[in-house]
């Protein structure tokens, strides 16, 4: 049986691990519906080529030759081979578009997606051998970024498969602080992965983007930007995993799931073995002498001593009793 007071105990961690998977679902779904804004507001970074230009600063320096040959590239591969205005970076996939056509354009998912702007571009088809002359810091800063990607979508599907778990087991929890102990168990791992997932992730796109507009953003007019959403969501998602983690374990200490009126609990069957009142107790008889707990009998005999007389076959005790004429 079902106690009440162990649903409420075990409704706030339910509710908050809930939490938790929706949060996750968002992440996975982000970049995967064209124009969608509702999901694919969460991105973890968006490239601006808007305002690709060749800087002047770039002349005269020891890099300039370098600078011009990247600087023709990225204006061919945006001139001839369709590279768009805008790009945004999801843990699956990206969406790119021109102008106001928001979130259009967006791939399909895909398992540890990342993103590499040499081939999207399409800079290698431009003729010119844009590898050599990429600033070693852009190059620094995607390599750190390719190597990490796959760690964030593992820990990101990690945390996603520990809150459905966790729910699931989180049922048996409704029964017995047994259950809420092996949900612990689920809700930590959840938790500790979510962590690990935000902060990974959020490390990663700052390095990423610092590096991208080291290198391109005041020779070339490309400028990155951190998705304020996605972290907002990660990171309320990594509060309500940290949440559930604890009033989950709370939970295996408070509100037994076993009832007090269960018959197999020893507790409980001293209980009901309490005297009920208005039930008939039989009282001391001067025949038998006057019982423990009184010391004289309850009723007289009479003035005449007079004790009606039983049937021999029902035996000789009889209950005494006050006679009506008294």
């Amino acid at each position: 049986m079902v106690n009440a007071g162990r649903i409420c105990c075990i409704t706030a961690p339910f509710l908050l691990t809930l939490a938790v998977l929706i949060c996750m679902v968002l992440v996975f779904l982000a970049g995967t519906f064209d124009r969608n804004k509702t999901v694919d507001d969460f991105y973890f970074l968006k490239i601006d080529l808007t305002n690709l230009t060749l800087a002047p600063s770039t002349v005269g320096t020891g890099n300039g030759d370098n600078a011009t040959l990247l600087a023709g590239a990225l204006q061919a591969a945006k001139q001839t081979l369709g590279m768009k205005d805008f790009y945004t970076i999801y843990l699956r996939s990206y969406c790119s578009w021109n102008g106001n056509d928001l979130y259009a354009n967006c791939t399909d998912p895909k398992a540890y997606f990342w993103f590499n702007p040499i081939k999207i571009w399409g800079l290698n088809s431009t003729g010119v051998p844009v590898d050599t002359y990429l600033p070693k810091t852009f190059t620094d800063g995607l390599d750190a970024y390719h190597a990490a990607s796959k760690a964030i979508f593992y820990l990101y599907v990690g945390a996603l498969s520990a809150a459905a778990i966790t729910l699931v087991v989180g049922i048996s929890a409704a029964f017995s602080r047994w259950g809420s102990f092996f949900t612990t168990f689920c809700a930590s791992a959840m938790s500790i992965l979510l962590i690990c997932a935000s902060a990974t992730a959020t490390a990663v796109y700052i390095l990423l983007k610092a590096a991208l507009n080291e290198s391109l953003k005041k020779d070339y007019g490309i400028q990155s930007t951190l998705g304020s959403r996605f972290l907002e969501l990660t990171w309320i998602g990594t509060a309500f995993a940290v949440g559930a983690g604890f009033f989950w374990l709370l939970s295996v200490c408070c509100c037994s799931g076993r009832s007090p009126y269960n018959p197999g609990n020893k507790e409980a069957r001293r209980t009901r073995a309490e005297k009920t009142p208005y039930t008939y107790e039989r009282v001391g008889s001067p025949y038998m002498g006057p019982s423990d707990h009184q010391s004289m009998p309850l009723n007289t005999l009479g003035p005449q001593g007079y004790a009606p007389q039983r049937p021999a076959h029902m035996g000789s005790a009889y209950e005494p009793f006050r006679p009506q004429g008294v």
